[in-house]
């Protein structure tokens, strides 16, 4: 059954400008990174992605190999977006990507013109769409000349399957040659999306100045740091939680005494401000414009709805950002 969204749904979402394209992103977007794979969508998948556009979320992230298994993330969104939300399609930012494993063989990933355009394929498929609003290429290829994966980029927006395309996980010495050819292509580079975080601050080091000085966004993934930077392992590691579990991206030995009496500092800080940890981490990284958007993943609707909350609070004072920056920089 067609959902009904909130007629209200933009009153109280931010949208920012895409680096200086006439592209507008909500402060807050949607990762299908978790949680939305499998056979079919969940009854808690389908109510975030009709949550998070009732709330103003306009942009949702997936890419080729999303799931578990890979490919079921694109599948059900695409479901979702048939049955629920067909008429907002006009509405709504649609991302995915290609360059990780995502079939066997030599063509599997990658970045040559032969995986990307063919990935590209296979998700508007999975996803029963003619084109993309974004288009990535997930992670620099090593062995593929930089001209080869920039220019299947390009290939995708002159073949009508993409509006705009980005990329994911380059340094800066890599993402300043793409942004290089892709202009020169006359495709420009419209969004970067490399992981950011109060506890990742890799992209300080250069990056962030070089999309500000090329008019590329930069839309941070991770930016609650696989959920270290919410309440949820203040007190310990949760029989339930991702850490517990067999999952490789967060492990009970990455949260050590030392990192949890930084997180309960930090915590304390965001009480004063009336928010929640994960709250001021999203706001300290929407505090200065560098971020266009954060990717948040979810799963309930409720942490979708928290997280937009966070909007309701993004200034910091001079002293909030001193203690901060101090509890961040500490070694020990």
């Amino acid at each position: 059954m067609s959902h009904v969204p909130a007629p209200d749904r933009y009153a109280s979402m931010r949208y920012n400008r895409c680096g200086t394209s006439g592209l507008l992103l909500p402060a807050v977007s949607l990762g299908l990174w978790l949680n939305f794979g499998g056979d079919a969508p969940s009854k808690a998948s389908r109510l975030m992605i009709r949550r998070a556009f009732d709330l103003g979320i306009t942009h949702f992230d997936l890419a080729n190999n999303y799931g578990p298994p890979p490919g079921s993330a694109e599948r059900n969104f695409g479901r979702v977006l048939r049955e629920d939300l067909a008429a907002h399609r006009p509405e709504m930012v649609i991302s995915t990507k290609a360059g990780y494993l995502m079939w066997g063989g030599p063509y599997g990933e990658w970045g040559s013109r032969k995986h990307v355009l063919t990935s590209l394929d296979q998700s508007l498929r999975r996803m029963g769409l003619d084109h993309v609003d974004i288009f990535y290429h997930h992670r620099p290829d090593p062995q593929t000349p930089l001209h080869e994966t920039m220019g299947a980029l390009d290939a995708a927006v002159r073949r009508g399957k993409a509006l705009y395309v980005g990329i994911s996980n380059y340094k800066p010495a890599e993402a300043k040659q793409a942004i290089a050819l892709l202009r020169s292509m006359g495709t420009p580079c419209l969004i970067h999306q490399p992981s950011y975080s109060m506890l990742n601050r890799w992209v300080e080091d250069g990056l962030l100045e070089l999309l500000r000085e090329e008019g590329v966004g930069c839309i941070a993934f991770s930016p609650l740091a696989k959920g270290l930077l919410t309440d949820r392992y203040l007190e310990g590691i949760p029989a339930d939680s991702r850490a517990a579990g067999p999952s490789p991206f967060l492990k009970a030995e990455d949260i050590t005494d030392t990192l949890r009496s930084r997180l309960r500092e930090l915590n304390a800080i965001a009480r004063e401000r009336g928010q929640s940890l994960a709250q001021m981490s999203l706001a300290w990284l929407l505090r200065d414009g560098r971020v266009t958007s954060v990717l948040v993943g979810a799963s309930r609707a409720g942490q979708v709805e928290d997280c937009v909350g966070t909007l309701a609070n993004l200034a910091f004072s001079p002293d909030e950002l001193g203690r901060i920056e101090a509890v961040l920089a500490r070694k020990d």
